[in-house]
């Protein structure tokens, strides 16, 4: 096992962790709704797919991150999960840009394929929605070497986060068609 990185502070931890996932949720919300009319030279779509390819990087990495902990291979779990944590904040930033710069894409297939692509998309946008304190709390009791609480909270974080993490994919893959 590894031993604590960062000093347990639970109450300023919590506080953190608590402003960070509404400052970032927040700043979704509102800059979701804002469109910048903004000619960039390129397709803005672009970003889209940055964040499809980020999206699937970190399904494989928390599918190795889960692989290398099983086998007890700790130094590269978590390396893994930092680095999929840092590929994630990648994605926020190019998730915001897409939506600053190309607005809402409207699904425009007819068929009974709509439904199974609204069912992916409203729970993707659920759980991202409230994932992140799962994430940040999870590697805080890792870092802090709480590691049966982070096992505990890693069974229900773990599964959460890939899940969000390869729907994001299948929302890209569904609406790209219907990029303008």
């Amino acid at each position: 096992m590894l031993g604590p990185i960062i000093q347990k502070n639970d109450k300023q931890a919590r506080l953190l962790i608590f402003v960070v996932s509404f400052v970032v949720f927040a700043a979704i919300a509102i800059l979701s709704r804002v469109k910048l009319e903004v000619d960039l030279g390129f397709d803005v779509h672009v970003f889209a797919l940055v964040n499809a390819i980020i999206n699937s990087t970190v399904s494989v990495l928390l599918i190795a991150a889960f692989i290398a902990v099983k086998n007890k291979q700790y130094i590269a779990h978590k390396n893994l999960m930092l680095t999929a944590m840092l590929l994630s904040i990648v994605f926020l930033v190019s998730y915001i840009a897409h939506h600053l710069l190309a607005g809402d894409t409207q699904y425009g297939d007819e068929s009974s394929l709509r439904y199974v692509y609204y069912f992916i998309l409203i729970t993707h946008i659920f759980l991202a929605a409230i994932i992140l304190p799962f994430i940040l709390f999870t590697a805080y009791r890792s870092l802090t070497g709480e590691f049966e609480k982070h096992k505990k909270l890693a069974r229900y974080t773990w599964p959460l986060w890939l899940y969000v993490s390869i729907t994001g994919v299948l929302v890209y893959l569904f609406i790209s068609p219907y990029y303008n």
